[in-house]
């Protein structure tokens, strides 16, 4: 196994209180991400509620600023925002103005315009984000920029992790601190992938990535991460198996032989998995390439946690967008949230 770099962990962020944008998981730290996650215990009680929504972002604007495809993503905002009764727009780039030539600016300040509070962005070209936050006084949230950051998915991964290893957000430094996860796949194109490390590292997690090496970074300078090629080495020792799927939209160049070698190489399949430990999670942040990276058989072992990352993904943006735009000096369970 080889050492990456050891760089900046994302351990010095501002409480997640504070913060004006999310913009990368490293403006939270460990302190900020235990609290984010604090919070989501409170909108999963929400969200486990016959009726649903609480009067907590009424009168505010979230804007959805999409200019990639997304599913999980873009509703789970979406009804994130509604469930905490913000009003909710969504920006379409193929049926907008962008189509006849209008810059990503003119784009945001013409949204910024109409007095809203919170703009989810998603783009394809990293940083992004970063340049509307200077744009615009709403906050910003990142929802994914390039192959560079997905820092909501590592929220939600984390909560889901703390969720099941401990069941509660207020364990979520013992239960990370020297856990050995490995993450597998197409580290290269992954922006899911450098937002989990900062979150895993931060919270004392031991990470270690798992790839050939054309689908790994030119430099690991800065990773706190350890390197393998060999995952039937790797998954006897690991307590949480986090899969990448191929991503084939983003890779411009031939990086695999074929994906039936990937599969014979780093995929999960249905022998592989005998290799797992009993306690052992299995995470993906979808789409899965069912047959590819994961066996379907094993997608839908009791040890596979995917639908449930995508269940707690709607409470973690709750929070996300729930303490950028309130702002509590301090969250009380059943107050703040009730409004």
């Amino acid at each position: 196994m080889a050492r990456g770099g050891q760089g900046t962990q994302a351990g010095e962020g501002a409480a997640a209180g504070s913060l004006r944008h999310l913009l990368s998981v490293a403006d939270l730290g460990a302190d900020g991400i235990a609290e984010m996650l604090r919070v989501t215990d409170s909108f999963v009680e929400v969200s486990e509620r016959a009726i649903p929504r609480v009067p907590a972002l009424r009168g505010k604007t979230v804007v959805s600023l999409f200019f990639e495809d997304s599913t999980r993503t873009r509703l789970s905002f979406e009804t994130a925002a509604k469930r905490l009764s913000a009003d909710t727009m969504t920006f379409s780039a193929s049926t907008s103005s962008v189509k006849k030539g209008e810059s990503l600016r003119d784009t945001v300040e013409t949204i910024t315009a109409m007095g809203i509070d919170a703009i989810v962005v998603r783009h394809g070209s990293a940083g992004v984000p970063w340049q509307v936050a200077r744009w615009t006084d709403a906050a910003v949230i990142n929802a994914g920029d390039g192959w560079h950051e997905h820092p909501t998915q590592a929220l939600l991964d984390c909560y889901t992790i703390g969720q099941a290893r401990a069941g509660a957000a207020s364990d979520v430094e013992k239960v990370f601190a020297g856990l050995r996860v490995a993450i597998v796949g197409d580290v290269a194109h992954s922006r899911v992938a450098r937002s989990n490390v900062l979150a895993f590292a931060a919270l004392g997690a031991e990470v270690t990535l798992v790839a050939p090496p054309t689908l790994l970074p030119p430099s690991l300078a800065g990773w706190p991460v350890t390197v393998s090629h060999d995952l039937d080495a790797v998954l006897p020792g690991a307590e949480v198996v986090y899969l990448l799927r191929i991503q084939r939209e983003r890779a411009s160049e031939a990086l695999l032989p074929s994906l039936r070698e990937y599969t014979a190489g780093y995929g999960l399949t249905r022998d592989r998995s005998r290799l797992l430990r009993p306690d052992a999670l299995v995470m993906h942040p979808g789409p899965m390439n069912r047959g590819v990276e994961i066996a379907a058989e094993v997608a839908d072992l009791p040890c596979s946690v995917v639908t449930r990352q995508v269940a707690n993904g709607v409470a973690v943006r709750m929070a996300v967008l729930f303490l950028l735009l309130s702002h509590p000096a301090q969250l009380e369970p059943g107050v703040a949230v009730d409004g």
